[in-house]
């Protein structure tokens, strides 16, 4: 694992800062919504995206995606990597209400729902995994518990979320809030049938939880950039914008009328993946990589498209017409 900052200041900070949090046990009551003491708590800053990054042979690429919201399998990672360091440098506390994911920034706030009943808690995602299997997400086993969970592998729905600041320092400091409301039936049916085409349960629970841990490697500096950037255990860094991954092979042109805009992207390798992912083509937009599907016969194959560039996450999609 490797971790980028403007200098080696910010790493030795970031692992005091999650020194402090490990050892904290006084504060507010769980649940109370009381904020704790500044100087308890791990930070929120800086946030971590990165750059795509290999694992087993799996390309994974971090992105921020504000709106994301999907279903899939979760999991719990065991309690005897307490104190072991997650991904963005904190320290791993297995009675913290926090989570493991594979893209979305770190750190960043989801509620998870169980599909089985309906339960919806708020969670910190803060480490980077599962990376040997197919789940969705895998919870500390405090947060498992909160949500009820008691089958090793789990439906669940993952939505990101923008919390209050109390909220967000009481996640922080190792606490849980309080559940939201319980998910109405009618949408419960909706998330449901949506885990069908996924590998079942079982298949998935074979995997074994594995959250991606970082290296001994020294911190290094990448100009024009002051963001963290984290790569998984065992991973071949993002190559260099000279050797960047070949531009995928752009889909056959129609002469239709209609187009998806699926997202805009900092990093050419980002975009690169994500045309790739979908099928799409990337055109440079100033400093911007912007990635589209089309063009299209008919509006109905654009509909398709969108739907397609949606359940990937990218929820700002839309369709263009050409006039």
């Amino acid at each position: 694992m490797k971790s980028i900052v403007r200098g080696g200041v910010a790493v030795a900070a970031m692992a005091l800062i999650a020194g402090c949090a490990a050892s904290n046990s006084e504060g507010a009551l769980p649940g109370s919504g009381a904020v704790p003491s500044t100087d308890s708590l791990v930070a929120d800053t800086p946030v971590v995206i990165g750059e795509p990054y290999t694992v087993q042979g799996v390309t994974y690429t971090p992105a921020d995606i504000s709106d994301y919201d999907e279903v899939g399998y979760a999991g719990v990672y065991g309690a005897d990597r307490a104190g072991q360091p997650t991904a963005n440098g904190e320290s791993f506390d297995p009675a913290a209400i926090s989570a493991a994911h594979k893209t979305l920034p770190l750190p960043s706030y989801v509620e998870i729902t169980a599909l089985d009943t309906g339960r919806t808690i708020l969670v910190r995602v803060n480490d980077r995994g599962p990376m040997a299997n197919d789940r969705l997400i895998d919870l500390s086993p405090a947060a498992a518990a909160q949500l009820g969970l008691t089958d090793t592998t789990t439906g669940v729905r993952v939505r990101r979320v923008h919390p209050p600041a109390a909220e967000r320092a009481q996640l922080r400091a190792g606490r849980p809030v309080p559940e939201r409301l319980p998910t109405p039936d009618s949408l419960l049916a909706i998330l449901r049938s949506k885990l069908s085409g996924l590998p079942s349960p079982a298949a998935i629970a074979a995997g074994v939880a594995k959250p991606a841990t970082p290296t001994s490697a020294p911190a290094r500096t990448k100009p024009g950039d002051d963001r963290l950037v984290v790569e998984g255990p065992n991973s071949q860094p993002a190559p260099p914008t000279a050797s960047a991954p070949p531009k995928p092979t752009p889909a056959p042109a129609t002469t239709g009328s209609y187009s998806v805009q699926v997202a805009t992207f900092g990093y050419k390798a980002n975009a690169d993946a994500t045309a790739k992912a979908l099928g799409g083509t990337i055109t440079r937009a100033g400093n911007l990589w912007r990635v589209t599907m089309g063009p299209f016969a008919s509006e109905a194959e654009a509909q398709s498209a969108l739907a397609r560039a949606k359940a990937k996450g990218f929820g700002d999609a839309l369709i263009r017409r050409e006039r």
